[in-house]
């Protein structure tokens, strides 16, 4: 079975358990109603950018991994059913949306998760701690962008993968519209914004091998250290 297809199978189980939720794995009507008006982006599109956004974790992946920020789980925590040997740690700066990915984690049964409440801009982990740093939609909402970005590769081992995915401007127009009226009015999205140019050529200043790509306005990436 294809991480695709494992992704798939994991969100029918799970479900959605709110709105929120919904919309970002397509996996209830009104959810993915929005994500096709607001993103683009169907059932399809979005198990493919998620799949392209893990595609850094390996299969039976047995290392020490990050996962900042967690939010509600959704994406992540049915799919790290099956890393039954990691190290997994999830960090959140809001004790509310890590609370319902720790409960999304009990009600699976999954053991090997650590929760950890804290700031992505000043990361409580020594440096080179972890053999994987993912992050899922969390660029685009961060404040301090730049301490993000090295503190993620600072606790990053070298040799180790920085993977995941966020919005970017200018692939898509109507995204744009709605993050500048809507999202970002409401709080819910920080400028600036990468672009899938800028983003590729800031990962190449800081990482040895860099893949970027695209799906509407998400870009996803795969950096190896």
């Amino acid at each position: 079975m294809s991480r695709k297809e494992q992704i798939r199978e994991a969100y029918k189980i799970t479900g959605s358990s709110s709105f929120y939720d919904g919309m970002i794995t397509c996996t209830s009507l009104m959810g993915t109603l929005v994500s096709r008006v607001v993103w683009s982006i169907g059932p399809d599109k979005n198990l493919k950018y998620i799949d392209m956004a893990l595609s850094g974790i390996p299969e039976g992946f047995d290392g020490r991994m990050l996962e900042v920020p967690v939010g509600t789980g959704a994406l992540t925590i049915p799919v790290y059913k099956s890393l039954k040997n990691a190290d997994i740690t999830c960090l959140d700066y809001s004790r509310d949306m890590m609370g319902q990915a720790k409960q999304k984690a009990e009600k699976l049964g999954i053991e090997n998760i650590t929760f950890v409440q804290g700031d992505v801009g000043e990361l409580p982990f020594e440096d080179e701690a972890f053999d994987v740093v993912l992050s899922m939609n969390g660029f685009h909402a961060f404040p301090d962008k730049e301490a993000a970005y090295k503190e993620t590769c600072r606790v990053l081992k070298k040799g180790g993968t920085f993977c995941g995915c966020f919005y970017v401007k200018g692939e898509n127009k109507k995204t744009d519209w709605f993050i500048k009226n809507l999202y970002q009015p409401a709080g819910f999205f920080t400028p600036p914004y990468e672009t899938v140019e800028s983003l590729r050529n800031r990962l190449e200043d800081m990482y040895e091998e860099v893949k970027v790509d695209s799906v509407e306005g998400i870009a996803c990436f795969r950096c190896r250290k």
